[in-house]
C-alpha cells in the first residue's frame, strides 16, 4: 500500500490517495479539493480509482467529490445516506474490501453524528475525530466525552505504532496521543 498526501491550502484540509501497488487500484479519502497534481498522479500512475471514502459530512472534506464524479466512475462510502449510495452506507463498525485492500471502519460520533475512522493496515484515517494533540470539536461536553470514550475504546486499544492521518494538521500515532493529548486526560 502506498499513501499520497494532498493538502487543500484554502481550508487546510487533508486528502489522501491510497494505492494498492500490486493491482494499481486506488481510492481517495476525503476529496477536499481536486487539484491538477492529484489528477496527474492518478493518470501518470495508471491507477484505477475504485472508491471515495468520506470520514464525515462536512463540506470541506468532500467538496471535490462532484469534480471526481465527472472524470471517474467509482463507489462512495460514507455513513451519510446522501453521500453514499444505498449499498455503501457504513453503519457501526465493520470491514470492506476496497481496491483489493482490507478497510476496517469504526463509527466514532461526537464531532459529527456520521464520523467514521478508516483503518488500513496500521494506518488510521480519522477525519476530524482526533488530531495531533487535540480532539475534534463537538456541540457540547456530553458529545465530547462520548467521542473521547470512543477513541479510548476503539483506537487506543490498537498498537502504539499505529499511524494517525487526521483531516487537518500533521500525522501522529496512537502512542503519541495516549501520552501527549491533553484533551483526553480530562475524560
Amino acid at each position: 500500500m502506498k499513501i499520497y498526501f494532498h493538502l487543500d491550502f484554502e481550508t487546510l484540509t487533508n486528502c489522501y490517495l491510497v494505492v494498492n501497488e500490486e493491482t494499481k487500484k486506488a481510492f481517495i479519502i476525503d476529496p477536499c479539493k481536486i487539484s491538477n497534481v492529484l489528477i496527474k498522479q492518478i493518470e501518470d500512475g495508471n491507477y484505477d480509482l475504485q472508491a471515495v471514502l468520506i470520514t464525515h459530512k462536512h463540506e470541506k472534506h468532500y467538496r471535490g467529490l462532484k469534480t471526481l464524479q465527472k472524470i471517474y466512475d467509482f463507489s462512495v462510502f460514507a455513513a451519510d445516506n446522501e453521500l453514499a449510495s444505498n449499498q455503501n452506507i457504513l453503519k457501526g463498525d465493520g470491514s470492506k474490501k476496497i481496491a483489493d485492500l482490507n478497510v476496517e471502519y469504526f463509527s466514532l460520533p461526537g464531532h459529527s453524528s456520521d464520523s467514521i475512522v478508516y483503518k488500513i493496515g496500521s494506518v488510521l484515517f480519522t477525519g476530524d475525530v482526533i488530531f495531533a494533540g487535540s480532539l475534534g470539536s463537538s456541540s457540547c461536553a456530553y458529545t465530547k466525552k462520548y467521542m473521547a470514550n470512543g477513541i479510548k475504546s476503539k483506537l487506543f486499544t490498537l498498537n502504539d505504532d499505529s499511524v494517525i492521518m487526521p483531516g487537518h494538521g500533521p500525522m501522529t500515532s496512537v502512542g503519541a496521543e495516549k501520552q501527549f493529548n491533553l484533551e483526553l486526560s480530562g475524560f
